[in-house]
């Protein structure tokens, strides 16, 4: 929730906690966007509510709700050119893949111009139900053979061999 209120410079009251962050008094955002699949509910386009079903999704008290990425976008572009070079990225590297981002970019000076994309951890399946949280994959390699292995089965395979 903070995360949300802060870069987009805005106000979110976290229903969980009844935690409010405000960040109204910040400067320097000059765009903002929720992209969402086409399975999730319409009304998650205002953050506020997004990031309280995201939390509602979660049921230990210790879960990671969101990843974050900070990104440099070039100044020889005109904001047009970076806005769709940042959508075109999120939408075919995440959206696509069920997952829901909000996005915003930051250019308080000409020095310091970037983005931020605050992404669900988990997808929405094509029936806009939450899916389980995405696994590590290790790639492994034996004899010059590759494959992959989640991290339950990378502890028993490494008595086989596989590095």
């Amino acid at each position: 929730m903070a995360a949300a209120a802060y870069m987009s410079c805005s106000s979110i009251t976290n229903e969980y906690d009844g935690v409010h962050h405000d960040y109204t008094r910040k400067r320097g955002l000059a765009w903002e966007q929720v992209f969402l699949p086409e399975s999730a509910p319409a009304e998650w386009h205002d953050r506020s509510i997004l990031w309280n079903a995201v939390e509602e999704a979660e049921k230990s008290k210790d879960s990671r709700l969101a990843r974050e990425f900070v990104v440099a976008l070039p100044v020889e572009l005109n904001r047009e050119q970076q806005i769709h070079l940042l959508t075109d990225f999120i939408r075919k590297q995440f959206v696509a893949d069920g997952m829901c981002a909000d996005a915003t970019i930051h250019a308080a000076d000409d020095h310091n111009l970037h983005a931020h994309i605050l992404l669900t951890v988990r997808p929405l399946d094509t029936n806009g139900k939450w899916q389980y949280k995405t696994e590590k994959e290790y790639l492994c390699v034996r004899n010059g053979e590759e494959r992959g292995f989640t991290a339950s089965e990378f502890l028993h395979t490494q008595d086989e061999g596989w590095e």
